[in-house]
């Protein structure tokens, strides 16, 4: 199967292209920055034409795509400002997916964002763990594209039967050189609260993403994805009873067991995390 991953230079996509091809898949790599090559093509996401013309064929690097893995976006809010982050996400993901549509494409495979569960959450969570079974709660104008990114999913799919598109709900992306960080997160349980002291190594990330290439079926689902642990050393029976002491807690959850559920994504797409900061530090 040939993937056409968008943002394939930036820290999520560089990991998942790097995975993918170890697996064995022909992935040709799409973004407005990055090394020219045989298998990396320039494109502006937000310029309709070169994306249909991108996924059509490029010279003699491809003739033809057969799935698409779009991480190509302004990741986090903040970034730039919510109009420049609104102009350049919400139509670079309609283009992606429009013209994977139009060129009969039929299995697309995009980042989301655990920031639409309520991140930062000044507003608590209904609950803890938090899943995919309360509406999204967009709390910033990133968030609210990539609410809107879900919605647009669910329309082509409901449009196009045989069309499977996963939206993956990824956590804050980290790599191994990040973790030297995390020992001094325990200090103030307040500093990570925003995300419910969530995470997700970028080869985990990569794997959810093979994952939902391999077994994700017509339809449109979503998953949140993180490490199976929080970034704490710090028991999570402290941290809830110190920053969110009226949030219910509807099930056990182990000592260190992350608060971002796992569980769907676990028995759908068989995601298994394998890396933990603690292996690091």
């Amino acid at each position: 199967m040939r993937i056409a991953l968008t943002g394939s230079s930036g820290k999520l996509g560089s990991v998942v292209a790097r995975e993918l091809r170890a697996n064995g898949w022909d992935v040709v790599g799409m973004d407005v920055v990055g090394t020219r090559g045989p298998d990396f093509v320039q494109v502006d996401l937000t310029d309709y034409g070169q994306v249909v013309d991108a996924l059509t064929a490029v010279g003699d690097r491809h003739d033809g795509i057969d799935a698409v893995v779009h991480l190509g976006a302004i990741p986090a809010p903040g970034i730039r400002s919510d109009v420049a982050t609104f102009h350049n996400n919400m139509p670079a993901t309609f283009n992606v997916f429009w013209a994977a549509v139009r060129l009969g494409i039929r299995r697309i495979v995009y980042a989301s964002s655990e920031t639409v569960l309520g991140l930062p959450f000044d507003v608590p969570p209904p609950y803890i763990p938090v899943d995919e079974e309360y509406p999204a709660r967009p709390e910033s104008v990133y968030s609210l594209v990539k609410t809107l990114e879900e919605q647009l999913a669910r329309e082509l799919v409901r449009w196009h039967p045989d069309l499977s598109i996963t939206a993956l709900r990824f956590s804050n992306v980290m790599v191994p050189e990040d973790y030297a960080e995390f020992p001094s997160f325990d200090a103030d349980a307040l500093r990570r609260k925003w995300n419910l002291w969530g995470y997700i190594d970028a080869r985990d990330g990569a794997q959810a993403v093979e994952r939902a290439l391999q077994v994700a079926a017509p339809g449109f689902d979503r998953f949140i994805i993180a490490a199976a642990d929080t970034v704490m050393s710090r028991p999570n029976a402290e941290l809830i009873a110190e920053v969110f002491p009226d949030v219910p807690v509807t099930r056990e959850v182990g000592e260190h067991e992350t608060l971002l559920s796992i569980d769907h994504a676990r028995e759908v797409l068989g995601f298994a995390p394998q890396h933990s900061w603690r292996d690091h530090v």
